[in-house]
């Protein structure tokens, strides 16, 4: 197959997919990929079914496929399809949630300066890498990343990034509890599919509608919260988006959970959770056995909810995510002090504060914790987050953070 049949074919397998028949899609994308013999045309239809596999939460193809592509960058010795390639490579571990092989392949990509196609995909590299350090919970390295990931996509108007950057900022600041902030983004998110998105596909609306619903839960505003899942829900069914479908599932079970309705809570969180395994997100599976566990609590069942706790310290330990370990220790403290067993409740409290201390989650001003309740937050430049009645209140001349991490010990 030459090089204009493969064009015609990957352009025949995109309308295809765009009318949402993806199965004949993904069959005439794959008999490309054998025939073909146009290296170029072989690497655009493994992008095709990079980004096919991704939405579908098939994340392990997605990763063969993103080393194929590398390979076939490699034979071709083009480095604007290397840096391409590295991207996907990035994201598909990112889907997989290994976090630290994500930030490596970032940085390759960052490090590919001077290729034409950097400029156009540097800040996707940046919103994947802030997503790999908020999954890390390393949180002022990944608002860096989403800046700059904001940045590029003001500088290269493109809409659709900055609808991107604008979710992710909103699941950052629901991990922070600033939740006007994390209602505030996503709903800018939203602003942006009405006014650009005509053209765009219908995921970036039901993805701005699943973080409003993740932060009106949090505002306590439930019929808001509800409303806007169902709508993101409907979408992800519609075109078989397995992951959106999970965490809507999560996110529908959390709802029921806020309004004590175990009974209807647990069957959301079984069926999220099987999809959270089938695709292979062990953060989704961990924030599941958090959501189960408060369940457990509710309903005064310790033993249950003790198990649910170890079962999401265990995986939130296997990815480095330091924050759910911080909750596990949390809910534990608490059942602990319940339960008067003295020994593991001094136990816990020292790994609280060490994990707090790990986070650096406590504001440079007054001292006190960060993400603790809702409280507003403020960036400084160099991202480091303070409380905004403490620079309200104090003002400052540049960051406090910063001038202690620069003091020498012979100077102090």
């Amino acid at each position: 197959m030459g090089q204009d049949q493969t064009k015609q074919q990957i352009e025949k397998g995109l309308k295809l997919y765009q009318s949402n028949q993806t199965e004949k899609a993904l069959n005439v994308w794959t008999k490309v990929l054998e025939k073909t013999s146009d290296p170029g045309g072989k690497f655009r239809v493994l992008g095709c079914l990079i980004t096919a596999h991704s939405e579908m939460g098939k994340y392990k193809q997605m990763l063969k496929y993103a080393l194929a592509q590398i390979d076939t960058a490699r034979e071709m010795e083009d480095p604007d399809y290397l840096t391409e390639g590295y991207l996907n490579l990035a994201r598909s571990n990112e889907k997989l949630c290994d976090y630290q092989k994500t930030v490596s392949y970032c940085k390759t990509c960052l490090d590919m300066q001077g290729t034409t196609v950097s400029l156009q995909l540097n800040g996707q590299v940046c919103l994947s890498m802030g997503n790999a350090f908020l999954g890390l919970s390393v949180f002022q390295k990944a608002l860096e990343s989403y800046e700059k990931a904001l940045r590029y996509a003001h500088n290269n108007d493109d809409k659709m990034l900055e609808c991107r950057v604008c979710c992710s900022l909103g699941n950052f600041y629901v991990h922070l509890k600033d939740y006007e902030k994390a209602l505030f983004f996503p709903c800018k998110a939203a602003e942006l599919v009405n006014d650009y998105g005509k053209g765009w596909s219908l995921k970036y609306r039901a993805m701005s509608q699943y973080h409003m619903s993740v932060a009106y839960r949090k505002l306590d505003r439930l019929p808001d919260a509800m409303e806007c899942c169902e709508e993101s829900m409907k979408i992800a069914l519609q075109h078989g988006d397995r992951p959106l479908q999970a965490l809507c599932l999560l996110n529908f079970a959390d709802i029921h959970r806020c309004r004590k309705d175990a009974d209807k809570a647990f069957p959301r969180y079984e069926s999220a959770m099987c999809i959270m395994t089938e695709i292979g997100n062990r953060l989704g599976q961990a924030q599941i056995y958090l959501g189960v566990a408060k369940c457990w609590l509710l309903q005064k069942d310790l033993d249950k909810a003790q198990e649910s706790l170890h079962r999401a310290e265990e995986l939130a330990e296997e990815l480095g995510n330091k924050l759910c370990t911080l909750k596990v220790c949390c809910l534990s403290e608490g059942m602990f002090r319940s339960r008067g067993q003295g020994e593991q409740l001094r136990q816990q409290v020292v790994k609280l504060l060490q994990c707090v201390e790990e986070l650096e989650l406590y504001c440079g001003m007054c001292g006190e914790s960060i993400g603790e309740r809702d409280q507003q937050l403020q960036a400084l430049p160099c991202s480091h987050i303070f409380h905004l009645k403490c620079l309200q209140t104090n003002g400052t001349r540049g960051c406090p953070k910063c001038r202690q991490s620069s003091m020498k010990p012979g100077f102090v």
